[in-house]
């Protein structure tokens, strides 16, 4: 048992995984190199895995394996990838976390878990319809911070939208861990999401037509 994880947490993720339905591939990206929050991640990520049949993790050094690191969008470390496992194939639709999932943004990490074992984001069809249209890429990073109780439903949201469309990439970015990132980006409160560094944003826990109509001001979309 992970030293992160309780008894008490652990029975109630495992309740919680009882709805997994189609495998899931974690892959967690560390490094040797100085890394706060590496190993807790990493230890973090066992615990939860090992709760469920249903998930798998496999290992990367960020340095070591610099070429699936650039397959999947990674530079940073600590860094996770929520991905399908579809028999021998990994399945990538741009859920990211960078730092530690941490406080209320684990309850974010297990949603997402359950999220992509449905393979259906859940979002209303006018979102699904706006995403669908999308014709050029979309990049949300959603600053958080592990006492935020807001936070993980913001987090949630863009990795909703990234699973719906393959045009969008969203992660979640821990501020305090990455404070030069939060500060290129006038980072102040949370939850912040920045779209396409920083052509667009929004602060708050705001619902899907919100984060539309900001995606869209963001790639000067005409509004219907």
């Amino acid at each position: 048992m992970s030293a992160l994880l309780d008894q008490k947490v652990l029975k109630q993720v495992r309740e919680a995984f009882a709805e997994l339905q189609q495998p899931v591939q974690v892959l967690y990206f560390g490094t040797k190199k100085d890394c706060e929050y590496c190993s807790e991640t990493r230890e973090l990520l066992e615990g939860v895995v090992a709760a469920s049949d249903k998930l798998s993790l496999s290992v990367h050094d960020i340095d070591e394996e610099a070429g699936l690191a650039h397959q999947y969008h990674v530079d940073k470390a600590p860094s996770l990838v929520i991905a399908a496992q579809d028999g021998d194939e990994t399945v990538d639709y741009g859920i990211r976390y960078v730092g530690i999932p941490a406080g209320y943004e684990f309850s974010a990490l297990i949603h997402d878990l359950l999220l992509v074992s449905r393979r259906d984001s859940g979002l209303n069809e006018s979102t699904r319809a706006f995403l669908k249209r999308l014709d050029q890429p979309v990049h949300l990073q959603v600053f958080v911070t592990p006492t935020c109780p807001y936070c993980s439903r913001a987090v949630v949201l863009a990795h909703q939208m990234a699973l719906e469309s393959p045009l969008v990439q969203a992660e979640m970015v821990e501020a305090m861990e990455f404070p030069e990132l939060s500060d290129r980006y006038g980072v102040s409160g949370v939850p912040h999401t920045t779209i396409n560094d920083g052509a667009g944003s929004m602060v708050g826990a705001a619902p899907e037509d919100y984060l539309v109509a900001e995606i869209q001001r963001a790639l000067v979309i005409p509004v219907n």
